[in-house]
């Protein structure tokens, strides 16, 4: 099968926190052999701060950020048997979300792929007007990067005619286990772009965990936080490229997960940092939400904190060996249930017409 994918960008994850989940599923798909055409922007500065040069199991068209780039682009990717548009471009977003719809003809698909479903579906239900309402019942299919059910029924009431979650997952050709670095010994990291819809959250589970353990070393990564006020226990990183993830994760006693306040309250929505930890066998702490316990089982392959009280209790009670033995279990379980290949065999089943349930019959 031949896919056009309308997305922010595949070679760099600057600015760019989908950067991992694109690459994991493109390079699945291109393994169980589809040609994939990766179709992004020359936007935010994401080209002049790549991580990683054009792969050799997809194609890369980067297009520049004008309505005459974005046209050439969509004739371009017209030919394909799926075409995609991702949430989140970045740049005339509602201009591709209409264009690939008029690239439908007989014997092709054109599927709307969120990678925010959260923040679309509150943004669409807040706005009776806002333009993509009016698109999703036209889409083929919606697959979206989380969220669960209770997505995919805010989905169906928006007139999808099918949406299925696609969760992020693990590629063990790139985050896996390697020796610890000094320049990432800490007690706890985390990683995360400084985010309206994240900030508050940081300040509650990382940053008053930092307090609550002034003689304990916190790392924070991330684009965005130079302007902010930290305790002095803890290490501002900056960016973090995707080639000092598994170093990072290997090298903390702990890594800390925090979904956004969207995420969280969806629900079922396990960002890429979850399987990046999990994959490199570092031991993971993760704010709580529902289903969680769909990809790690609590207490055994990941300890979840209800607030920042809560990571820091987790963090002063666990010793080395605990440390590993959690990280070890949670990386047997993603190896076992949640790579990128299993989530691209999904694809699959979804575009044959088929889903789990029906093959199990």
């Amino acid at each position: 099968m031949r896919i056009s994918f309308y997305a922010s960008s595949l070679v760099s994850c600057y600015w760019n926190g989908a950067a991992t989940y694109y690459r994991g599923l493109v390079r699945a798909l291109a393994a169980r052999g589809h040609e994939v055409t990766f179709f992004e922007p020359d936007a935010y500065g994401r080209q002049q701060n790549r991580d990683m040069a054009d792969p050799d199991w997809a194609r890369v068209v980067v297009w520049p950020a004008t309505e005459a780039g974005m046209a050439r682009a969509l004739e371009q990717g017209r030919h394909a048997d799926l075409i995609v548009k991702a949430s989140g471009v970045g740049v005339f977003d509602a201009e591709l979300e209409a264009g690939v719809l008029s690239l439908r003809r007989p014997g092709n698909l054109v599927a709307f792929w969120d990678v925010d479903a959260p923040a679309t579906l509150d943004r669409v239900e807040k706005n009776e007007d806002d333009p993509f309402a009016a698109l999703i019942p036209r889409y083929d299919l919606v697959f979206t990067y989380g969220g669960g059910d209770p997505v995919v029924r805010a989905y169906e009431r928006l007139g999808a005619r099918r949406c299925v979650p696609i969760y992020n997952a693990l590629d063990p050709a790139t985050h896996h286990p390697v020796p610890p670095a000094p320049r990432f010994r800490a007690e706890l990291g985390f990683l995360g772009n400084r985010l309206p819809d994240r900030e508050a959250r940081v300040d509650a589970f990382f940053f008053k965990a930092a307090e609550a353990l002034p003689e304990a070393r916190f790392l924070l990564g991330g684009a965005g936080w130079e302007s902010r006020a930290m305790p002095e226990n803890v290490r501002y990183l900056g960016h973090v490229g995707t080639a000092d993830h598994n170093a990072f994760n290997a090298s903390v006693k702990a890594v800390l997960n925090i979904n956004r306040a969207s995420m969280a309250r969806y629900g079922f929505s396990p960002p890429t940092r979850v399987f990046e930890a999990a994959g490199a066998g570092a031991c993971l702490i993760t704010d709580a939400w529902e289903g969680i316990e769909q990809f790690l089982e609590p207490g055994r392959e990941v300890l979840v904190a209800q607030d920042g009280t809560g990571v820091a209790a987790h963090l002063a009670a666990l010793d080395p060996e605990r440390a590993r033995t959690i990280g070890a279990a949670a990386r047997a379980k993603v190896l076992a249930r949640h790579t990128y290949d299993q989530r691209a065999a999904e694809v699959e089943r979804v575009l044959a017409g088929r889903d789990l349930g029906e093959e199990a019959a």
